[in-house]
């Protein structure tokens, strides 16, 4: 009986870890390259002066504000092609989906700067533009998956299209939703790398610097927190999986014990 309550909360023990040996690798990078430096004999060509924490700062925005914006739209459209009168535009967004998931992120971001220039603006388009499209497959999978009888259900208690919405459908297709939220945020935390090749700083800067140099040290400075922030999302999206379905056990449990 104790160890119910419990257990939620234990999902997130990973999860603050991992965050802490991110801050950590931030703020004390001289760690990882006087440890690693021995080892891959570092070549010293390039010093990376940009402290470590303001591109940590530049990346989190980076791929924070592309990876919300992504969702507000790609939420918006899945509950848009969801009304009857969308059926054929929910067509045209699963085909031009899976379309646009053969092309990599670098071609989009490539594609851009001719257009836009180099620095933040093409890289921001490019993973808003690829953010999108995991949330918008999951978000209409997800509107699908509902049972007919539950929609049913509710339209017979009263409730009108938004309502049922928002009080019947999203919640149920929430858990689906959600693992495209995470594989799009993973997505951008990973390709904004990419960013430092057309001047938009983040993580990608020692990574793009080490590898003109051929220093090795210099590439883990900018690739062993890129990698570790991916891990702390997933991490943090799973444990948050896990603590809901802990929460709609408890509630089921509840309700059949009174």
């Amino acid at each position: 009986m104790k160890r119910g309550p419990r257990a939620p909360w234990r999902a997130w023990a990973v999860t603050v870890l991992l965050a802490a040996l991110f801050l950590f690798l931030v703020l004390r990078s001289d760690w990882l390259e006087s440890l690693a430096s021995p080892l891959l004999a570092a070549k010293g060509v390039l010093v990376q002066r940009t402290p470590l924490y303001v591109l940590a700062a530049q990346h989190l925005v980076l791929a924070g504000t592309t990876s919300l914006l992504s969702l507000l739209a790609a939420m918006g459209l899945g509950i848009l092609a969801s009304f009857p009168f969308a059926l054929e535009l929910k067509a045209l967004m699963i085909r031009l989906s899976s379309l646009a998931e053969t092309f990599p992120s670098v071609a989009i971001l490539a594609l851009s700067v001719p257009f836009i220039g180099y620095g933040f603006k093409p890289t921001f388009l490019a993973l808003f533009l690829y953010g999108i499209l995991p949330v918008l497959r999951n978000t209409i999978v997800g509107l699908e998956s509902v049972p007919a009888e539950v929609v049913e259900a509710a339209r017979g208690m009263g409730m009108g299209r938004w309502q049922r919405l928002r009080r019947v459908e999203l919640p149920l297709a929430f858990p689906v939703i959600l693992a495209g939220i995470r594989v799009s945020v993973i997505i951008n935390i990973s390709a904004a790398t990419m960013g430092a090749t057309v001047g938009a700083g983040g993580f990608g800067v020692p990574i793009v610097s080490g590898l003109r140099s051929q220093d090795p040290v210099l590439i883990l400075r900018g690739a062993v927190p890129v990698a570790l922030l991916a891990v702390v999302a997933d991490s943090a999206f799973r444990s948050l999986e896990r603590f809901r379905a802990a929460r709609r056990i408890r509630k089921a449990a509840g309700r059949f014990l009174a």
